[in-house]
């Protein structure tokens, strides 16, 4: 249906660029109900303005998910319901950010991030980092000098979970070395913690916020994996101190809690068990897509299996670039994100496409693969 959707489907291509839910992994009926057990609970109270942080019900259960999934370490009083998580990132970063001051950000990362950083007028800078993700000795003299030059450093972004595009993981060490030095300097770790539900081996590493006890960390989450993006519903997590300056936000003031019938509807679907069942039903849904491009793209190139998220980080042959087979690899029918689109700069990563498994399901996965190979054919 023209007009309603923020992908573009294209006839013929089996495309592995959109990091989008499978549509049949929607759960239309089960959001359906629970947004009729919304209305008999609620009755007007879900369609009027809503309290600023998010309403109590919500807050309460996502208090309770949270601290049996981690073993703790949220309170009510840390949380603000937001619109997702870009929303969640556009409000800490105005917040913590401004015109003049230097936001960092891991490398490769979330390339559509940056333009949300940017918004705030703020000049975003790569962050030192290795195979393994952002280096905290590296990143400990950058600050040094960054701040010696007269230039003020309030916010590091990172998906360190399961990330986006490299579908790794931040090592422990680093996890604790990054928290302790963000207690050192006064930096802000803005932690995306999108696909921590989203784990198929073992179980996902501890959170920055978790390990740091909420000092020094923000973190965004957000059901849009999890569940269904179309909510646009999502939370942070903060000091209190943060979250009041969120609630008491002139928007927020004018308009009530963001959000709030989508944020009582959740609780219902829930509540009821819905999301609990729908998370475990869509994560081994997610892991067979996994295994498939996997299993499809080793045919042709090396690639790591992620522990979690929705993406494949593969290396390309030693003289292909990825910006070049892009145009190739659409004549063959398929499509992927070139490497440099992660870099802020652009300088690196042609040497590395992005592959989504999310959004096909496991045969048409294969075609796409079969299709990047020929591309690849003859190159190299």
């Amino acid at each position: 249906m023209a007009g309603m959707i923020q992908m573009e489907s294209r006839p013929g291509i089996l495309d592995l660029s959109w990091g989008h839910p499978r549509p049949g992994l929607l759960p239309v009926g089960e959001w359906g109900k629970a947004s009729a057990a919304a209305a008999r609970e609620f009755g007007w109270r879900q369609l009027t303005y809503g309290q600023a942080t998010g309403p109590t019900p919500l807050l309460d259960w996502l208090t309770a998910h949270l601290c049996d999934t981690e073993g703790g370490g949220t309170a009510p009083e840390q949380l603000f319901v937001t619109g997702g998580a870009s929303h969640g990132l556009a409000l800490v970063a105005s917040l913590l950010a401004g015109p003049g001051d230097v936001i960092l950000v891991d490398s490769p990362s979330y390339h559509l991030a940056f333009r949300i950083l940017a918004d705030t007028g703020a000049t975003v800078v790569r962050a030192p980092a290795d195979a393994d993700g952002v280096d905290p000795a590296a990143l400990a003299e950058q600050l040094a000098a960054l701040r010696a030059g007269g230039r003020r450093v309030p916010l590091l972004y990172l998906v360190p979970t399961f990330a986006n595009p490299t579908g790794r993981s931040l090592p422990a060490e680093r996890r604790r070395d990054l928290v302790a030095l963000a207690r050192r300097t006064g930096l802000t770790l803005l932690e995306d913690d999108t696909y921590r539900e989203l784990c198929y081996e073992g179980v996902a590493p501890p959170s920055l916020w978790r390990l740091s006890g909420g000092d020094r960390v923000v973190r965004l989450g957000t059901f849009a994996k999890t569940v269904a993006p179309g909510l646009r519903l999502g939370w942070i997590n903060a000091d209190p101190a943060l979250i009041t300056r969120l609630a008491t936000l002139g928007y927020v003031h004018s308009g009530g809690g963001v959000n709030h019938s989508v944020a009582t509807t959740m609780y219902c679907f829930a509540a009821s068990g819905a999301y609990r069942r729908h998370v475990a039903a869509v994560r081994a849904e997610y892991r067979a897509q996994r295994d498939a491009l996997v299993s499809a793209v080793r045919a042709y190139l090396p690639v790591e299996a992620p522990a979690g998220g929705w993406f494949l980080w593969v290396a390309l042959p030693p003289g292909v670039g990825a910006t070049g087979l892009l145009a190739r690899a659409e004549r063959n029918g398929t499509s992927f994100v070139p490497g440099p689109r992660f870099y802020v700069d652009g300088a690196g990563g042609d040497d590395r496409i992005r592959l989504s498994f999310s959004h096909l399901a496991p045969a048409d996965l294969a075609g796409a693969a079969a299709r990047l190979g020929s591309a690849l054919t003859g190159l190299g």
